[in-house]
């Protein structure tokens, strides 16, 4: 699968693949909210050759928040001046300042970018795992290819059941895109300080099913190319990938597609050692 990947040391991709396998077409949407195009973002190339992903407009609108962030040497300050930024930025603990009424039966005052976080930690198809996924397909153009059962096409059943979930999860909240922005933006700020001078993670995931996922083209026995749904849970613990299916995965992912992972925040994903990540054409390697 390329060049060795030690977590630990700086690293470069060097992949030298000679394999062209095309994303599928129902797999991205012609627009986004990003500096890179859906096809490019979800490409064999790109995982091969990452570059930085920018979301429209966050860098310049919140500058001062990434300024006050280089200021800070250690990841616990960094991390505590995110959540003070998030709190007094959307009102997290003032709701009545953002527009809560309390009479109002279907307010969702708890509905922010936090338990997203965890509810997708302890159900990737549940509401809130939809409201990420619904994120996804907004800013970065990679439309979901499973939530509950397979996304076939735009107007199966199984996609109008996941755009309902997502539309009653992000219904009357407090701007959550826009905290979902902050979260990735913050992670990508903060996983360049952590892994300094790299440009991919060597991560692992579980499955029972090899076939739970498209593949789109065999390299030999163990190494394929698939594609992942538009966002997926990885581990960097590979003893903990076992603990989840049968088979383990091995992936390098790009840091750019990492959205959050579980030491980024306090209390995060406690204990699930758990990358949280975007999908598109990936190269796996099956490991035992």
């Amino acid at each position: 699968m390329g060049a060795h990947i030690d977590n630990n040391s700086n690293i470069s991709s060097n992949y030298s693949s000679t394999v062209i396998v095309h994303m599928p077409r129902d797999a991205r949407m012609p627009i986004n909210r990003c500096n890179l195009s859906a096809d490019i973002i979800g490409s064999l190339t790109f995982q091969e050759n990452p570059a930085d992903i920018h979301l429209d407009g966050i860098d310049t609108i919140y500058e001062e928040l990434f300024t006050r962030l280089d200021l800070l040497m250690d990841e616990d300050d960094r991390s505590q001046l995110f959540l003070d930024y998030m709190d007094v930025m959307f009102s997290l603990h003032n709701l009545e300042a953002a527009g809560y009424n309390p009479d109002n039966k279907k307010h969702r005052k708890k509905a922010d970018f936090l338990r997203m976080a965890r509810g997708w930690s302890f159900d990737p198809d549940g509401r809130e795992a939809a409201v990420l996924k619904g994120w996804v397909q907004s800013r970065f153009g990679l439309t979901p290819r499973f939530h509950i059962e397979p996304i076939l096409t735009p107007d199966c059943p199984a996609y109008l059941k996941y755009q309902e979930m997502r539309s009653t999860g992000i219904y009357n909240t407090n701007a959550l895109d826009t905290q979902l922005d902050m979260l990735y933006s913050f992670c990508q700020n903060e996983i360049k300080r952590r892994y300094k001078g790299q440009t991919h993670l060597r991560l692992y995931r579980g499955v029972n099913h090899l076939d739970q996922y498209e593949l789109l083209h065999q390299l030999d026995k163990r190494e394929r190319i698939i594609l992942l749904n538009n966002l997926n849970s990885f581990t960097d613990n590979r003893e903990r990938a076992d603990e989840f299916g049968d088979y383990i995965l091995q992936a390098d992912i790009p840091l750019s597609k990492i959205f959050f992972f579980h030491k980024l925040l306090p209390k995060m994903l406690k204990g699930e050692s758990e990358f949280v990540v975007l999908g598109g054409v990936c190269r796996v390697k099956l490991v035992w």
